[in-house]
């Protein structure tokens, strides 16, 4: 692009300027009070909000895998078990789901979260061998055991 004077390259930089206050107003719109309509105080709110977004997206993490927590711990409970020893024998027998499917597991499919429980129960009670070695599962669970010889 070439400008052939000072007055038309300050007017093509006035139009860049213009859309790059409208991009921050935009963003701004929801704010109250004058945040919403004074460029000055809308960059720093703007930029604010970006910064809290970000640091709500990594919290919002912690608070859910809290959540799962509470729930599987509240659902191992009415099954007899404490959340730790739940877990570290679903690990034992070789189940590999999340928190967050075990979380759901326990709040809309109790039957298989209760089988989940008797494998981890019985894992507790008589070790990893004779919890898959044999090949019986608990009454009620359906697995697909790999051995490995």
């Amino acid at each position: 692009m070439v400008l052939l004077s000072a007055q038309r390259w300050i007017r093509s930089r006035l139009t860049d300027r213009f859309w790059r206050v409208q991009e921050v107003l935009k963003y701004a719109r929801h704010f109250r009070g004058r945040k919403n309509r004074c460029y000055k105080l809308a960059v720093r709110s703007v930029r604010r909000a970006f910064v809290k977004s970000t640091k709500a997206r990594r919290e919002k993490k912690r608070i859910l895998r809290a959540l799962w927590i509470t729930r599987i711990e509240a659902a191992s409970l009415e099954h007899g078990l404490k959340y730790p020893s739940f877990i570290s024998n679903l690990l034992k027998s070789q189940v590999e789901l999340n928190r967050k499917v075990i979380a759901d597991l326990a709040i809309y499919e109790p039957k298989t979260f209760k089988s989940l429980a008797a494998l981890a129960q019985r894992r507790r009670q008589e070790g990893f061998l004779a919890a898959l070695g044999d090949g019986k599962e608990p009454e009620g669970i359906f697995s697909r055991i790999v051995h490995h010889y």
